[in-house]
């Protein structure tokens, strides 16, 4: 298996030291008086408006993190492994924009984008989850997170990676994951989500994420603590000063999270973006945040955990070559750092917006990046000596059986996205580029796709517990936009 490698042991190790000496020295800024509270019973030291973690009680906490933690399809049919070498690509989240390509032009999202963005996702082979994808612009704000998830429970049965906007949302969200896994002790032993949960830096962890953090934990939700540093600007800009402050924040999670729930499941991730100082615009297609990414990936198996990284977003406005090798550098060195969550296909314009055609395209790089991960076979080659003797100088192996059984084995075959005519074919069927071919992928896909339903009773339950977080919000259901 073929990985790559930006840190030394003994460079997580000096990184690990560091961002123990940050928090010791000059701590994090807790918004929430539960986490300040838990955090002082336990020997941290609050004044002013920072806590300062004693390095015994980071060591103490980074013990308790599971190695790995397994996630679930909506009818808990299909496992999914997270940790170890596995890697599993979804879409990067929460986009507020769509490009719209038949009209050229990138606008604010919608529910029916949300429906159509889902239901490719849901027929694409190489990315395994599915993402809360889009902020829809035609939804209520206060509802705005519930109804994403709402749609992909509707339309898909890929596991799930999310996050709530405000305190009672994750509380809600979790309700309606419940109501289609069969209950809370259910969900807590079989989840179907991964919760993102973002500490701001500089070193900061607001209410509203905090808050989320902790109720993941106490009810055995899975949470990816995600750190979003902007260097140059929130954080050093120097790649290793980087990595040493999103670590602390990191840290200083692990321990909000396993105080509260000795064991609870934690995944160890990371949204790094670059400032460019020309024009004051976060990049996160750059190749310095595809390296620190990695590097971050680095640290999480250094403490054992699984992990997560915002890889193949691009900072490109339309799906292009910039659009292209952006996400290709970042999905390919991904998989090849061993990183078990890749969220990122489909997104342009620096995490601000989606694509469905970038969506079909990227899910051809994450193809080729499991290929390149999978590197080379080097056995039996006795058999390989007879193979080639029997063919002879001047033959042919196209009529081997040994070529037949190992084709699939050995190439990844690409969708028809990817064009691999002759020149004189490619002509006659009307020189079509990569968009183009993709736009038809899209069409293709949205008329053909056909999702399993859910079993009547889920179905039931989960429209009843949605209609009631409706009423609760007091949003009627006749204000929404119709989808199914």
């Amino acid at each position: 298996m073929a990985k790559i490698s930006f840190l030394s042991r003994s460079d997580s190790e000096a990184i690990h030291t560091a961002s123990l000496e940050v928090l010791e020295k000059t701590g994090v800024s807790v918004k929430n008086e539960s986490a300040v509270r838990l955090l002082c019973e336990n020997g941290a030291s609050a004044s002013s408006d920072r806590v300062r973690v004693p390095s015994s009680l980071v060591e103490e906490m980074l013990k308790k993190v599971p190695r790995s933690i397994s996630l679930y399809s909506r009818d808990g049919r299909d496992r999914y492994e997270v940790g170890g070498s596995r890697v599993l690509f979804n879409p990067a989240s929460s986009s507020i924009y769509f490009r719209d390509e038949e009209a050229g032009q990138i606008r604010k999202a919608t529910s029916d984008d949300l429906v159509r963005f889902v239901k490719v996702v849901d027929g694409l082979d190489c990315i395994e989850a599915q993402s809360t994808a889009m902020v829809p612009s035609d939804v209520p704000v206060s509802i705005s997170d519930l109804y994403r998830l709402y749609v992909i429970l509707k339309e898909s049965r890929k596991p799930i990676i999310t996050g709530a906007f405000t305190k009672e949302g994750l509380l809600e969200m979790k309700q309606m994951l419940a109501s289609v896994a069969g209950g809370d002790k259910q969900l807590a032993s079989e989840p179907r989500a991964v919760f993102d949960c973002c500490p701001l830096s500089v070193l900061i962890w607001g209410d509203v994420s905090t808050q989320n953090l902790i109720d993941c934990s106490t009810h055995g939700i899975p949470a990816a603590i995600v750190p979003a540093p902007l260097m140059g600007a929130t954080s050093p800009i120097t790649l290793g000063g980087t990595l040493v402050q999103a670590n602390a924040e990191v840290l200083s999670g692990i321990v909000i999270a396993q105080l509260t729930n000795s064991g609870c499941s934690l995944i160890y991730g990371g949204a790094t973006s670059v400032l460019d100082q020309r024009h004051g615009t976060s990049r996160i297609g750059a190749p310095e945040a595809a390296i620190v990414a990695c590097a971050s990936a680095e640290m999480g198996r250094f403490y054992g955990m699984p992990t997560q990284a915002y890889l193949g977003v691009s900072d490109a406005m339309t799906v292009d070559a910039q659009s292209g090798y952006e996400s290709a550098v970042g999905l390919v060195l991904g998989a090849m750092a061993g990183i078990n969550i890749i969220s990122g296909p489909g997104m342009l314009a620096s995490i601000n917006c989606q694509s469905l055609e970038k969506l079909v395209l990227d899910n051809e790089v994450c193809r080729a990046a499991y290929r390149l991960v999978e590197g080379i076979s080097i056995e039996d080659l006795s058999a390989v000596v007879d193979l080639v003797d029997s063919v002879g100088p001047g033959g042919q192996y196209l009529s081997k059986q040994h070529t037949r059984d190992n084709l699939t084995k050995e190439h990844a075959i690409p969708s028809e996205v990817i064009s691999r005519l002759s020149q004189d074919k490619w002509i006659k069927e009307g020189a079509k580029d990569s968009v183009s071919l993709a736009r038809a992928q899209v069409a293709k896909m949205l008329a053909a796709q056909r999702v399993e339903p859910m079993p009547e009773d889920c179905a039931s339950k989960l429209d009843s517990t949605f209609r009631s977080i409706l009423q609760k919000h007091e949003v009627p259901e006749s204000s929404l936009p119709p989808l199914f």
